[in-house]
């Protein structure tokens, strides 16, 4: 049975191969639809901030500002004060939040950031409004998820096709929506923004090292992770299906033709003044 959308729970947890992704990201692979509109002076808040690598970015994009980085989970703040305090920033910090509840007060920042956090929530319409409710007048609400029903590779897999369809009822039955990027605009429009560009891009793997990484990534993932765990205890699927989701991730990575692409949705929503 899935769960009430208010009590969903984050599908991947933090094992290594989920960091492994994590750790990637940046402002630049992740939020490029964000840079153009951001000042030195900007007050920043990032909901979900994992282990802070896009955080420390934006930090040092606004050198006049700061970065308020925010995550449910405490045990990821430490790698994510780690990797600021690494890159020498002092114009950021972070602290342990609930997007649907934030604890700050009305139009404190100038730009409210969430990347891959949406699809994980119990409720994105009112996340969305309280990421709204901080944003300060004239402020940005940026967001950006994949849709994994978007989600495309060569050659044809009939493992890879079972990886999807188990995904997608994972999240589904943790109260997430792993379709999201579709749904960012419609989610901005219920939540009250009117002021809306919705654009999309992609992360592609297909090169050697990207088939190499992005392949061993979930392979191990789909046999180690929180989401493993939440495959086989709700009985979406057996260890022997896992396995052979997993050997299917490698065997897509060994191919030369092998090409994985990932459709994202952006949202850039300005508060009414």
């Amino acid at each position: 049975m899935s769960k009430p959308r208010d009590t969903a729970v984050y599908t991947h947890g933090h094992h290594e191969s989920v960091l492994r992704s994590h750790t990637w990201r940046t402002a630049a692979n992740s939020a490029a639809y964000l840079l153009g509109s951001l000042k030195p002076h900007m007050r920043i808040l990032d909901v979900g901030c994992g282990p802070g690598t896009i955080t420390a970015d934006l930090a040092a994009l606004v050198p006049d500002g700061h970065v308020t980085g925010v995550d449910r989970a405490p045990e990821i703040l430490e790698q994510a004060r780690d990797t600021a305090a690494g890159r020498g920033l002092a114009n950021v910090e972070f602290a342990v939040a609930d997007v649907h509840a934030l604890d700050f007060p009305d139009d404190t920042f100038c730009v409210v950031h969430a990347h891959q956090v949406l699809q994980h929530v119990g409720d994105p319409v009112a996340a969305l409004r309280e990421m709204r409710r901080v944003t300060r007048p004239g402020g940005l609400i940026a967001v950006r998820d994949s849709d994994y029903a978007a989600m495309t590779w060569y050659p044809a897999s009939r493992g890879m096709d079972d990886w999807l369809d188990l995904y997608r009822r994972v999240a589904r039955a943790n109260g997430g929506e792993p379709d999201a990027g579709r749904r960012l605009k419609s989610w901005a429009l219920r939540a009250g923004l009117t002021d809306i560009t919705a654009t999309s891009s992609t992360w592609t793997f297909s090169a050697p090292d990207e088939r190499a990484w992005w392949s061993g990534l979930w392979a191990d993932r789909t046999l180690a992770s929180a989401y493993a765990e939440r495959a086989t205890q709700g009985g979406h699927a057996s260890p022997e299906q896992l396995r052979a989701v997993s050997e299917a991730w490698r065997e897509w990575g060994r191919r030369e033709d092998g090409w994985f692409s990932v459709l994202h949705g952006e949202i850039l929503c300005r508060k009414d003044a």
